[in-house]
């Protein structure tokens, strides 16, 4: 047992050379010292008949104490524990410290949501927008009233056999629509219409399957905090509301009721299309701000960049924009003018419900004059009250002309506030004062408001033909998301993302010092 205790204990003394060559050389001064301990111990068991034990004792404490050293200087001299401009040597006891307090400041740190998060928003953001595209298409050839049913599951597949499509065409005969309209069109002129509609129900439910399955995923994972999982939940739930609403839209074209009401046209309720429309701008516009608002965080947390602008140390670059009045004033203009973009696309719904664009197809006039005679605009004839006390509602909603209008009048002011929104940026003092994604944004919804009266002009005149009608509809979502670019470009950081930045800038301060 003595031998191989004692070769043990001795294998450590080049282990320990090999140690002593990497570091400071001060450092093997305590060889000698150990040497002459560990021989004196040897020595004295020698002489000592029934001292085994006694050697045995001597030699682990020998040990022990030799493994304490190269303990100690390991952590006294081991390069990983230098700072790059430090000028001495840091204690065990420090170092412990810090290492303690690093790990509390990280556990500490609130969730940063990461960018796989605002991919995915950004990603569904941008099946909104298709699946908009795709129902104003819907709309224009008239092809929303070809599926008579609402069969969430069954209704993925479409009819694969000539029976199946036989039996789908005979549901579609007994409709309004067919009765009054589409009497004479033939199997295959049914099923181009029917794939129509097909499609739009499809991309709808691929919406909610590509946001409820990653939801999921990211919050089991744990990489979203509370309060934008409560949010997405919600917006989760708005996706199938939205797909019951379409179904309750799609309904009010298929009553009865229209064949026996004098003048009727078989077509959607202008009310629920514009709900319809409505909610898939809302969906829209916070998928896509709230990827874009994770997307700035990050950044500032990470990079210190800010719409655009580098933070140079003092960590308040963003406090010093928002806090000036004018880019206060010129936020609080941009919030009113983002309502009034969403307010003109909403009027744009009745306008396509009513096919009022096939009134009035000129610009800048109608009929000659800049406005139509006002028994015109506010008929009697759309109030249903004895009294006629909601003829002023009803005309607003119901009579194409005061529709199409209306949704001028929105239209060119919309124009116009754009136009002063960007105006206001050439000035010297605010342009000086805001940040560069805020001019860019400006600019561009500025281009884009031009396009989208380009667009709206060219739809009226031209009778509302089906690829400059979808046009202006997407222009309508891509208008209004330079607006939410822009408000965006203006939002203070994430309390995450400032804590975050806060707790880098003083982790770098603490190393420079």
């Amino acid at each position: 047992m003595l031998p191989s205790l004692w070769a043990r204990c001795s294998a450590l003394r080049p282990q320990k050379q090999l140690f002593l060559r990497s570091v400071h050389k001060p450092s093997v001064q305590a060889r000698p010292l150990l040497q002459s301990q560990r021989l004196s111990a040897f020595a004295a068991g020698k002489f000592a008949r029934n001292g085994q034990s006694s050697i045995l004792s001597t030699i682990r404490s020998q040990c022990r104490s030799l493994s304490g050293a190269v303990t100690s200087t390991r952590l006294s001299f081991d390069p990983r524990f230098f700072s790059s401009n430090a000028s001495g040597v840091l204690s065990a006891e420090t170092l412990a410290a810090n290492e303690a307090s690093d790990s509390a400041n990280a556990d500490a740190l609130p969730k940063l949501t990461p960018p796989s998060v605002a991919i995915w928003l950004l990603a569904s953001s941008a099946l909104v927008f298709a699946v908009i595209v795709v129902g104003g298409v819907t709309r224009l050839t008239e092809s929303g009233l070809s599926i008579t049913e609402w069969r969430p599951i069954a209704g993925i597949l479409p009819p694969l056999t000539q029976s199946h499509w036989e039996e789908e065409f005979e549901k579609y005969k007994a409709t309004p629509e067919f009765k009054m309209i589409n009497h004479s069109i033939s199997l295959s002129e049914f099923k181009s219409i029917f794939y129509m509609e097909w499609g739009h129900r499809v991309l709808g439910r691929l919406i909610g399957l590509g946001f409820v399955v990653p939801l999921v995923y990211f919050a089991s994972r744990r990489m979203l905090p509370r309060s934008l999982a409560r949010n997405l939940s919600l917006y989760a739930l708005l996706i199938g509301f939205q797909g019951a609403l379409g179904w309750y839209m799609v309904k009010s074209g298929l009553e009865d009721s229209l064949l026996e009401t004098p003048g009727a046209v078989p077509r959607v309720s202008q009310y629920r299309l514009a709900a319809h429309l409505g909610t898939a701008f809302v969906l829209y516009a916070g998928m896509f701000s709230t990827g874009i608002s994770i997307l700035t965080d990050w950044r500032w947390a990470k990079k210190g960049v800010w719409s655009g602008l580098k933070d140079t140390g003092s960590g308040a670059v963003w406090k010093s924009v928002l806090e000036n009045p004018a880019v206060r004033r010129f936020a609080r203009y941009s919030k009113v003018l983002t309502g009034l973009v969403f307010l003109t696309a909403l009027s744009g719904a009745f306008v396509a419900g009513l096919d009022a664009g096939l009134l009035y197809n000129e610009f800048p006039l109608m009929g000659g004059r800049l406005a139509p005679p006002s028994d015109e605009l506010f008929s009697p004839l759309y109030a249903k009250k004895p009294d006629g006390s909601d003829i002023w509602w009803r005309n607003i909603f119901e009579n194409p002309t005061t529709v199409q209008f209306d949704h001028r009048c929105l239209a060119i002011t919309t124009y116009f506030s754009t136009a002063a929104l960007y105006a206001a940026t050439l000035r010297p003092t605010l342009r000086a004062a805001l940040p560069p994604l805020a001019r860019r944004m400006a600019l561009s919804a500025f281009a884009m408001a031009n396009l989208q009266v380009l667009l709206g002009i060219s739809t009226l005149i031209y009778l509302v033909p089906i690829s400059l009608a979808a046009m202006h509809q997407a222009g309508s979502v891509m208008l209004l998301t330079t607006m939410m670019h822009l408000l965006v470009s203006l939002r203070r950081p994430g309390a995450a993302a400032k804590i975050w930045r806060q707790t880098q800038m003083n982790a770098r301060k603490a190393r420079s010092s």
